[in-house]
């Protein structure tokens, strides 16, 4: 895998934007193109777990029919990929050594799992969340259920039961957040600046696997306004990058 690093356009979008409405719009019905769905996906970095070559590490794991199938774990945050490959070391240093952590783009690994979804000895890519915000998402499902994935939340209320969203760009977004305590930031700003409608607000979390095929398959009007926001430990990383990239072009005309 190559790293990707065309993400510092996302690293604003978090406390510049502005609140809007609950989204009611009527917006064209059309299923989001591969492409689009691609640019939805791109603006979030994601950490793999590679060796020298930059071939993702995979682990043989029996699948329903007891057969095995290679998996390669895509870590949601940097530190719990990092905190991999130093359990590695300690455990199997031959091999931890041998490995590192490299960031990429959510859209690169769609793209590569949908490369392979045809073929037989194919790798398949399972996410690897955040504890923190799995306990968080688990605490928002019914009672009894078991929360399963990356958890996304996102906000909802109003006359309509419809989605809280931002302003980005002049558009009206509906931002899909990877930590709940970013939402919930939003969520306070809203009740504050809307307290008539404060007790219809809602976060509500669904899996961020979930979302992905929804945009792959539904032809549902408010697709196109969905943006998934990185997580505050990721918005810190695509700063930094943004940083050393700009600090690189300078260098050379010095």
């Amino acid at each position: 895998m190559k790293s990707f690093i065309r993400w510092s356009a996302t690293v604003g979008l978090v406390g510049t934007t502005l609140l809007g409405s609950f989204f009611t719009s009527n917006l064209r019905a059309l299923a989001l193109t591969e492409q689009e769905v691609m640019q939805k996906l791109q603006p979030v970095p994601v950490f793999t777990v590679t060796d020298e070559q930059g071939a993702p590490l995979v682990a043989s794991v029996p699948n329903q029919n007891n057969q095995n199938e290679s998996v390669a774990g895509v870590f949601i945050s940097q530190r719990d990929a990092q905190a991999f490959v130093q359990r590695l070391k300690r455990e199997n240093p031959d091999l931890g050594n041998k490995v590192q952590v490299v960031p990429v783009s959510l859209a690169e690994v769609y793209q590569l799992d949908q490369q392979n979804a045809n073929q037989t000895n194919g790798v398949d890519f399972a996410f690897i969340p955040v504890q923190q915000q799995v306990q968080s998402a688990q605490a928002l499902v019914q009672q009894g259920q078991q929360f399963r994935g990356v958890p996304l939340f996102v906000a909802k209320g109003g006359d309509g039961g419809g989605y809280l969203t931002i302003e980005q760009n002049g558009t009206q977004v509906i931002p899909f957040f990877f930590d709940k305590e970013q939402l919930q930031g939003m969520v306070d700003r809203f009740k504050q600046q809307q307290p008539n409608q404060a007790s219809t607000v809602e976060i509500q979390v669904v899996p961020l696997e979930g979302v992905i095929q929804t945009l792959q398959n539904e032809n549902n009007p408010q697709l196109n306004q969905i943006v998934l926001v990185p997580s505050q430990e990721s918005l810190q990383f695509l700063r930094s990058l943004s940083s050393s990239q700009q600090g690189g072009s300078q260098r050379p005309q010095r």
